[in-house]
């Protein structure tokens, strides 16, 4: 089979993930004028109106196996937003909610995109959070990237696609599932039914009956495959069970015969993926029952796209040929007439901003590292393409301009129904987008000149031309070739890239750059042993800085203890807590813990320098300072209450500063990260450009303007969709749950956040920006400071400032004019001590010259050869016909050379001369004939270079002269 489901409990980064496909089904009770898609293959067929759709019976019946579609199903809306909508409205009729995709940037650390609709029910599935629906349905967003060099050159191969899904959380299971599969295939969407193949796990006779004596399929179309093709896990131990497929027969003509392969590409495609999850895998292998059987699904809309729309791959739907109708416009070509290689670039360029412009509007931008990196590659990618379709600049007469945010246009006007969200964004994506190719573009010419070389040199050299390891990765980092663009182009020139020493370059630079972390990890396997009796944590800290609370657990080195003793590093779960975990941005707080039995002395006390949390669970790090601590303990816990007003001071400064960037730089602006610390708050925001002095000017005045309006805070928990309907801003990086807590600064902010606050804005007393700079591109930072913290920072400054103003003997303001005064006198101090050393050595050249020695018989040359100790470069250039040098700093020689045009006539230049001198000295230069300098770093070789200087010249021009 072309695709196998993997797992997502074990994935490394980017693990590919199977794909299934969905759909979704209307009834209609009237025929339809067909008309082709406007800008679409013309065997693209919609109806010329709207479709009605009637309730459907959450009953799970099929309808009787019919070999050819009804015209009343063929006759129905297949546009791309139809069967999306269809397929949620199905399974919304039989009990489904209906939940919105999640981001493209997932809340699970091991992946780094989403790659599946089942990602966000992962906890559900696993356990670790209670169901909050029995079952779900929906069209979720997903990009992978693992098979990149097979999209455009394959029928239904995609970095960004939906996956339709509906899911059961112990609610229905295999029967249920498998008929409304088919109930959805052939009775809603009208796929002939003799079209529909079925594989099932080798072993999965439940499922066999099923689809043989209750839904009917012959048994001659369902294929029995082994664990590789249908048994799911979802690691070496834990949830697993076996898979049912659906395919489609494009030939039907072929025949039912034994040696049928449904991994035929050419003739199948799989378009939906069953999974049942009924088992446990344990450390011996063995499959128990599951208590709770789980079931998820994925059917690819594009997919289904293609069967329903009747075109030869997924491109020429109307879900991807609008967009690929842009770019021939651009390139100003037709895409009858285009050949193989030009649509390859076309479906590039339409799949990879597809991507593109849904990463961005879910926060990544590019850059050289994680998600930023994949943004970076397919830009990257799509403007290599676009380049070979011929498009120039913008493609519109300007050879200066990006065409891709015009390609981009498109996407954001077909996203209505994926994501309401990216229309809002377009302008930030549009100039993200901009940006990078214009970026690219400047630095595309110099490294395409530079991999043409090295591709010249390996063919030349070799029988099995290969491009170095470091090359390749000298190209990535100094010319922004993604590695795998290098190998796309050597590959076509028939060389290979050393991938080995690329990734050997590669470490070495993340090595470098490497900066350490700390993470809160229970694993799934831990977290099992850990916190299966352990309650979540009640949270007291809104209202309360100490509480009076039960040790539930003690990790020592992540593993459980029962008791630890002074000077112990502990980790410390307990039933209720008043200190603020690690979320939103904030950092954790501090504080101690007392044990006290007798009521007048503590029996122990632990330092607690951190706290995070894993799922709704604190985990308090700390170290025992005194005495001992025991499971089962009662302790009081307290908060550094000067420590949480900082931090209080800074969050709500951080809201302010949002609401002021908004205002002053403009509303499309929006936060790519936060920082809220003890010290200082750190704002990230989307931003192209840094920010003018008036511009931080004008940001600061309104945010202390609206301190001092004394405002009270209201804080409010809302259903999530009351909170954005009343235009509450959701946090970076935030997940939030059906209800949510709403902070508001009445009239100038209001956002959704966990985060712990100010009751008025009058307490974070004053607020100054400290620094504002980029960070990535199209990612600017500021920094500033509030409260106690401001207090500190001014009188900083203030003490530095009555330093500079004692050592300068000025008043404060006159600071400026002094020291612009000293440096003034500083240049011309320098100056005139270059003027005396050149006089010092025309004056000791001068005394040198009677050292001069004579060479040749006939014609004679006057040779000067002598050092001048320290004099500098400049000093040197008054040349007779010498050769000079010195050492002005430690660790440099200079070296001058001059000779006569009688010289230079006899073949003997300064500048070659020169270089191989300074050789000698550890560097090198040159010059002109006449008159050359070089220089070096070893100042202890002087004496033994101009010795030799002395002897070649003396040889060479000996043997010139005769």
């Amino acid at each position: 089979m072309s695709f196998t489901r993997a797992s997502l409990f074990d994935f490394p980064l980017l693990k590919p993930l199977v794909l299934s496909h969905h759909t979704s089904p209307v009834f209609a009770s009237r025929r339809f004028v067909t008309r082709p898609i406007p800008g679409l293959s013309p065997a693209v067929l919609l109806p010329t109106r709207s479709t009605q759709i009637i309730a459907k019976s959450s009953s799970v019946t099929v309808q009787p196996v019919s070999e050819d579609a009804s015209e009343d199903h063929q006759s129905k809306d297949v546009s791309g937003d139809s069967i999306r909508r269809r397929f949620l409205d199905f399974y919304a009729s039989r009990g489904h909610k209906v939940l919105p995709s999640s981001s493209l940037v997932p809340e699970d650390p091991t992946v780094l995109l989403t790659i599946a609709g089942m990602l966000q029910f992962k906890p559900v599935f696993l356990g670790k959070v209670p169901r909050e629906v029995p079952c779900a349905t929906t069209a979720q967003r997903c990009i992978r990237t693992n098979d990149l060099e097979n999209v455009g050159r394959t029928a239904r191969h995609h970095t960004f696609f939906e996956m339709l899904g509906n899911f059961s959380f112990g609610d229905y299971f295999k029967r249920e599932a498998i008929r409304w599969a088919w109930e959805l295939s052939t009775a809603e969407f009208g796929l002939p039914a003799h079209r529909v193949w079925v594989s099932i796990y080798e072993d999965d006779d439940e499922a066999f009956e099923i689809w043989k004596n209750e839904v009917g399929v012959p048994v001659e179309r369902i294929k029995r495959m082994g664990e590789a093709d249908n048994f799911w896990t979802s690691g070496p131990t834990g949830p697993c069970g076996p898979c049912s497929e659906l395919y489609y027969d494009f030939h039907p003509e072929r025949g039912t015969g034994d040696d049928v392969d449904l991994g035929d590409d050419s003739r199948f495609i799989e378009f939906y993926n069953l999974v049942f999850m009924q088992y446990n895998k344990t450390e011996d292998g063995l499959l128990e029952p599951l208590k709770q059987k789980n079931i998820d699904t994925g059917l690819g809309l594009e997919r289904i796209a293609q069967i329903l729309q009747k075109v030869p791959n997924n491109y020429e739907t109307d879900l991807i040929y609008p967009i690929i109708a842009k770019v021939l416009e651009l390139a100003n070509i037709s895409y009858d007439s285009a050949d193989e290689k030009a649509k390859t670039s076309l479906k590039v360029i339409a799949d990879h901003m597809r991507a593109v412009v849904y990463l961005i509007s879910d926060g990544v931008v590019p850059s050289n590292i994680g998600r930023g990196y994949v943004v970076r590659r397919l830009i990257r990618r799509a403007v290599r393409k676009g380049k070979s379709l011929g498009i120039d600049g913008d493609g519109k007469g300007s050879l200066k301009g990006a065409f891709l945010p015009t390609v981009a246009e498109k996407v954001i006007e077909m996203s209505t129904y994926i994501d309401s969200d990216v229309k809002q964004k377009s302008p930030r994506i549009l100039e993200e987008i901009r940006q990078e190719e214009l970026h690219f573009k400047k630095t595309l010419e110099r490294g395409e000149k530079l991999l043409e070389q090295k591709l010249q040199d390996a063919l030349s050299t070799s029988d099995k031309p290969c491009i170095s390891g470091k090359d390749a990765f000298i190209l990535y980092d100094t010319y922004g070739f993604p590695v795998e663009i290098t190998a796309e182009v050597a590959e076509e020139r028939g060389v290979s890239i050393d991938m080995d020493g690329f990734e050997v370059e590669m470490e070495n630079q993340r090595r470098q750059s490497q900066a350490a972390h700390n993470v809160v990890k229970l694993t799934v396997e831990d977290d099992d042993e850990i916190t299966k009796d352990i309650d979540d944590t009640e949270f007291l800290g809104y209202d309360s800085l100490s509480a009076r609370a039960v040790v539930k657990s003690l990790l020592v080195g992540g593993k459980p203890v029962i008791r630890v003793s002074e000077g112990s590093e502990v980790e410390i779960l307990l039933d209720r807590t008043p200190f603020y975990a690690e979320s939103g941005g904030q950092i954790a707080d501090h504080g101690f813990m007392y044990v006290n039995s007798d009521g007048n002395q503590d029996d122990a006390v632990v330092e607690v320098s951190d706290v995070q949390k894993s799922l709704k669970i604190f985990v308090h790090k700390g170290i025992v300072k005194s005495g001992a601590l025991e499971v089962g303990k009662e302790v009081e816990a307290a908060v550094d209450a000067d420590l949480r007003q900082r931090a209080k001071v800074h969050h709500t400064a951080t809201h302010l500063l949002q609401s002021a960037l908004k205002k002053v730089v403009g509303q499309d602006t929006s936060q790519a990260g936060s920082l809220v610390a003890f010290d200082r708050l750190r704002f990230d925001f989307n931003f192209n450009r840094p920010l003018h002095d008036g511009e931080l000017e004008e940001i600061e005045c309104l945010i202390n303007r609206w301190i001092g309006d004394a405002s009270r805070l209201e804080t409010k928990v809302l259903p999530l969709a009351d909170a954005k309907r009343a235009g509450a801003i959701a946090m970076f990086g935030e997940k939030y749950d059906d209800e949510v807590r709403v902070v508001e600064v009445p009239g100038v902010s209001m956002e959704l956040c966990g985060g712990t606050h100010v009751g008025n804005t009058a307490e974070i007393r004053a607020f100054k920006i400290i620094s504002e700079q980029g960070i990535a591109s199209g990612i600017r930072r500021i920094e500033a400071v509030a409260g106690e913290a401001f207090i500190e920072y001014i009188n900083s400054r203030d003490s530095q400032m009555k330093r500079l103003c004692s050592t300068l003997k000025v008043k404060a303001e006159d600071v400026t004019n002094r020291v612009d005064n000293l440096l003034e006198e500083l240049r011309t101090a320098r100056k005139e001590a270059s003027d005396l050393r050149s006089k010092a050595a025309v004056y000791r050249a001068s005394v040198m010259s009677n050292k001069a020695f004579t060479v040749g018989t006939s014609q004679t040359v006057r040779v000067l050869v002598e050092s001048m100790d320290d004099t500098d470069a400049d000093s040197l250039k008054k040349p007779v016909a010498v050769v000079l040098g010195s050492c002005p700093d430690k660790d440099k020689v200079s070296l001058v050379a001059a000779f006569s045009p009688g010289v230079v006539s006899l073949g003997v230049q300064a500048g070659k001369f020169i270089g191989s001198i300074a050789k000698l000295c550890g560097g090198g230069g040159g010059g002109k004939p006449n008159f050359a300098q070089a220089g070096g770093r070893k100042p202890e070789n002087l004496s033994s270079a101009l010795e030799k200087a002395r002897e070649e010249l003396v040889a060479t021009l000996s043997e010139k002269l005769g």
